[in-house]
């Protein structure tokens, strides 16, 4: 599949890694220029990754959204995310359109436009199922015919333990139905493999059954306050 990404936040770069990880093609709209800095950096060289508007049809048609079987809209500004599915949908024809919704009151919107609109507590195996998000996320279906929810935890930063004390993330005993996909720290975004290490502060996605949430929190935040040393 061809695959447009407005907005090249960590949720799009997330994205934009994923799919290129599974052999899709990308390409990235993003109109930060720092953001274009470190997307150069942290995605592979066959990423097509534009500086400019996503709202503006110009810089969708360099993307190629002409030939795009699905644009998706990751940027923190429902406005945006709404109005760049639109000109993709509208001026490009593009058949499949999925939004990030930051405010689940918006949701309902999105959907009369025809736009698949998804949020960070929002049910993703129907995505999944369609091949929207593959890769990582794609092996949650083996543990799971029910919903998902996709969610961030903070492991929190504590006076009680070394910044340097970490843990591997294969050392990390889940509860059945979840897993961990990504891992920020600053500005970094990295998918999570069983050898990535954990740190006091880092950001982690975490994909689960609905109703898991709390336990992967527990988890996450008990792996670091060990009084054993898992550096």
């Amino acid at each position: 599949m061809y695959i447009v990404v407005n907005g090249g936040g960590k949720i799009g770069e997330y994205l934009a890694k994923t799919m290129l990880i599974s052999g899709h093609e990308v390409a990235i709209i993003e109109q930060n220029d720092k953001r274009i800095e470190l997307l150069s950096q942290a995605l592979p060289q066959q990423a097509l990754i534009i500086h400019g508007d996503g709202c503006d049809s110009l810089y969708q048609g360099d993307a190629g959204c002409e030939h795009a079987d699905i644009f998706v809209a990751t940027t923190g500004d429902d406005d945006v995310n709404l109005v760049s599915c639109e000109v993709a949908s509208t001026v490009f024809g593009v058949s499949r359109t999925i939004a990030r919704v930051n405010s689940p009151r918006n949701e309902r919107i999105f959907r009369r436009m025809g736009i698949e609109a998804v949020s960070s507590t929002s049910v993703i195996s129907r995505l999944i199922e369609k091949e929207a998000l593959e890769g990582a996320v794609h092996a949650v279906m083996s543990l799971s015919q029910g919903n998902l929810l996709i969610t961030e935890v903070t492991i929190p930063r504590s006076q009680e333990r070394s910044e340097a004390r970490s843990v591997k993330v294969s050392d990390i005993t889940l509860p059945e139905g979840s897993l961990l996909v990504a891992v920020s720290r600053g500005e970094a975004l990295e998918i999570v493999k069983g050898s990535t290490m954990l740190y006091p502060g880092d950001v982690v996605m975490a994909v689960s059954k609905e109703g898991l949430e709390d336990e992967v929190r527990d988890v996450l935040w008990s792996c670091l306050s060990s009084d054993s040393d898992k550096s």
